[in-house]
């Protein structure tokens, strides 16, 4: 049996300059509303004695033969955190391993990739002005990925720890970059708002929004992780990454469920939706917002795009 190709971090970094991650997560997003693709729900399992956790991301793309799981763990540790992420890339002919690989980096780009799509679809075409909110590498990853889908007249970054942080003074088009600690006045006005932090709790107070704002959002494996306040969503415009099984993993969306405060049943559209024309448009008269949970189907594509660019 030919043995599978093992790519660290470093040899990802590489790689990832000669794959359009935000193209290849196209593909699969319009291959899943084709019924090309198969995406289970994520799984959380507890370490015994609260020592952490993982989850379990499984993706099955038929174009591409090719099915996978990414397993990341989270380890409390001594007061600092470690949160780790590997991805494991099988054949569908075969039933053999054909990639296993540091899925780190890849997450942060396939992360951006799809908040960006996102974005691109849901805010309007006269958008000129766009904050990040968090300022580490998945902050800055929706930075680069987000600069060249609207002619951005503002651009501002705000995170509590900004001013340690090495943030562009400048985006390609030589726009400023304005950055600031405090996100609740950086969000003001803004007509994209994306959040890239890894809090557990609300980041930002959605009542700062503007009504015509498009809001993204992340997740982390902390337990229930929200960077919204679930009460809030039941003023928004709601859209997510994949409709089947998002809901029952986004903290802010379990919480509200569970609560009454909003229901399942009115998602406006996913990624795979808004791809085809198939979700409902913003309404504009209230804030939109996306929330990605990722998904095992976006490591799955990253990686076999990682292996063709291997091979060639």
């Amino acid at each position: 049996m030919t043995q599978p190709i093992v790519l660290s971090e470093l040899e990802i970094a590489t790689l990832l300059p000669k794959v359009d991650i935000r193209s290849v997560l196209e593909r699969m997003f319009r291959s899943l509303a084709d019924g090309n693709a198969v995406q289970p729900p994520q799984t959380l399992s507890l370490f015994p004695a609260d020592a952490g956790d993982f989850i379990t991301y499984l993706g099955v793309l038929a174009d591409e033969r090719v099915f996978g799981a990414k397993l990341s763990p989270y380890v409390p540790g001594n007061g600092k955190e470690l949160v780790t992420a590997w991805t494991l890339l099988m054949s569908m002919e075969t039933g053999t391993p054909l990639l296993l690989c540091d899925s780190k980096k890849l997450t942060t780009e396939r992360t951006a990739a799809a908040s960006i799509i996102a974005a691109d679809v849901l805010a309007p075409e006269e958008a000129s002005v766009l904050t990040i909110v968090g300022s580490g590498p998945m902050g800055l990853a929706h930075l680069r990925y987000a600069e060249s889908i609207r002619p951005w007249k503002e651009v501002r970054i705000a995170s509590p720890e900004i001013d340690t942080r090495e943030v562009p003074r400048t985006i390609s088009s030589e726009v400023l970059v304005s950055k600031s600690t405090n996100a609740n006045k950086a969000v003001q006005g803004a007509d994209v708002v994306m959040l890239c932090t890894s809090s557990g709790t609300p980041v930002v107070d959605t009542a700062a929004l503007s009504k015509s704002a498009v809001v993204t959002s992340i997740s982390t494996n902390v337990a229930n992780a929200h960077e919204v306040d679930p009460a809030a969503l039941q003023d928004f415009d709601v859209y997510c990454d994949y409709r089947a099984t998002t809901p029952a993993a986004a903290g802010e969306m379990k919480l509200a469920t569970a609560a009454g405060q909003w229901n399942p049943d009115s998602l406006c559209g996913d990624l795979a939706e808004l791809l085809t024309g198939r979700a409902k448009a913003p309404s504009r008269k209230r804030p939109a917002f996306f929330r990605s949970i990722g998904l095992g189907l976006e490591d799955v594509a990253a990686a076999a795009a990682l292996l063709a660019a291997t091979r060639a």
